[in-house]
């Protein structure tokens, strides 16, 4: 359509979010405490994920790779989950924080107009991944 901008379909990013939720508390850390992380090995590649913040109805992870690779080639997302709506969204990705729904384009920041539904779309499909290789609790390497 010419004229029309990019809009958010919210259902849609919901059902992502509701998604994410229910695949990322089968890998967090048994208990949410602060400091709390787990270690996990997928064919040789290191992921970690680390709780920032813990509260009764939030928890703010960190999930990232670890490797022999530059940072910047290293997927890390900050992500909150909302206990009381069951969602996980994705609050960082690599350099950007706070990410917006929608951006203009073109921006300073070359961020695509849809950013924020593309990184959780990663964690979901990266969530996917993870658990389609057998990844659970008991796999925490510590």
């Amino acid at each position: 359509m010419i004229g029309q901008g990019y809009r958010v379909d919210l259902s849609a990013l919901m059902r992502m979010y509701e998604t994410n939720y229910a695949k990322l508390v089968r890998l967090i850390p048994h208990s949410d405490s602060v400091g709390d992380s787990c270690t996990y090995e997928i064919r040789g590649n290191h992921f970690q994920i680390d709780v920032l913040e813990s509260t009764r109805y939030t928890t703010l992870v960190d999930i990232w790779q670890q490797g022999d690779t530059p940072a910047y080639l290293r997927p890390r997302l900050t992500v909150r989950l909302y206990h009381d709506a069951r969602v996980a969204e994705v609050c960082t990705s690599q350099q950007i924080s706070r990410i917006q729904p929608r951006y203009d384009y073109p921006n300073p920041r070359m961020h695509q107009k849809d950013e924020k539904h593309q990184v959780n779309a990663f964690l979901s499909d990266w969530l996917a991944h993870c658990l389609r290789s057998g990844i659970t609790k008991q796999d925490i390497i510590f």
